[in-house]
C-alpha cells in the first residue's frame, strides 16, 4: 500500500492509499483515536475499518494527525484535527474526480472529528462512527446530522460509556429524513480485543454493502 505525504493546514500529513482500479469508484477516509492517547492510523481498529473498506470496492485513505507520527504540526484540541480531516478529503477527492460516493469512518476521537466533517461536507453520503465518546466531547453540533449511518459500540466500553452513547443515538433518532443505524456488541470493550473485533468489522461489512445497493441518503 502506497505512502503518501499530503498537504495539511499546518505543514505534511503521512497517509496511507489504497486506490482502486475502478476511476468511479467510492471513497473512504478513515479517522485514528486520541493523539495524545497513543492513537496513530495504524490503531488495529482504523486498521481493519481501512480494508474492510477496501475489500468493500473503496478508494480508501487513512492517515496521521498532526504531530503524529510523520505529520508535521502539534495537537490542537481537535479544531486543527478537523481541519486535518478536510484536508485529507480534499486530497482524496482531487485524485478521485469520478468518484459518486464519499463516507467517512473514525474510531473514538476520529469518530467526532468525523461526524463533525459530517456537517462541513454534504458530499458525504454515509458515516461509521466506532465507539464515540459522548461522554467526553459534545455532539450537540449534530443538529441536525446531514446524512445516515452505523453508530457501533461495545456493552464493555470502559473509556466512552455506553449510555452516553445509547442517548446520542436517541437523539439522533428524533431528526427527519435520516435513518441512525446502532448496534452494539455484546461484552466488547473500546478497542473491540478478540474475539470482538471480527463481529465488529463484520457489522459494519453488512452495513455499508446494504447502504452501496440503495439510492437514498
Amino acid at each position: 500500500m502506497p505512502e503518501v505525504i499530503f498537504p495539511g493546514p499546518e505543514g505534511r500529513l503521512e497517509g496511507r492509499y489504497h486506490p482502486q482500479k475502478e476511476k468511479d469508484a467510492p471513497i473512504a477516509i478513515v479517522l485514528h483515536p486520541h493523539p495524545q492517547f497513543g492513537g496513530t492510523m495504524n490503531n488495529r481498529v482504523v486498521y481493519n475499518l481501512h480494508y474492510a473498506f477496501y475489500n468493500m470496492g473503496f478508494t480508501v485513505l487513512r492517515f496521521n494527525f498532526r504531530g503524529v507520527g510523520r505529520s508535521q504540526g502539534e495537537y490542537d484540541q481537535g479544531v486543527g484535527e478537523l481541519s486535518d480531516a478536510a484536508s485529507a478529503l480534499d486530497y482524496l477527492q482531487s485524485m478521485n474526480p469520478n468518484s459518486k460516493h464519499c463516507w467517512v469512518a473514525g474510531f473514538s476521537f476520529g469518530a467526532w472529528i468525523g461526524m463533525q466533517l459530517l456537517m462541513r461536507r454534504p458530499e458525504i453520503t454515509g458515516f461509521i462512527s466506532v465507539a464515540p465518546p459522548a461522554n467526553t466531547y459534545d455532539f450537540s453540533f449534530l443538529a441536525p446530522c446531514p446524512s445516515s449511518g452505523l453508530i457501533i459500540n461495545g456493552s464493555a466500553d470502559r473509556v466512552a460509556a455506553p449510555a452516553d452513547t445509547v442517548s446520542l443515538v436517541n437523539k439522533l433518532h428524533e431528526q427527519k429524513g435520516i435513518t441512525i443505524t446502532h448496534e452494539e456488541i455484546p461484552d466488547a470493550g473500546h478497542f473491540f480485543e478478540d474475539p470482538h473485533m471480527e463481529e465488529m468489522i463484520t457489522t459494519v461489512d453488512k452495513y455499508v454493502r446494504r447502504r452501496l445497493t440503495e439510492t437514498t441518503r
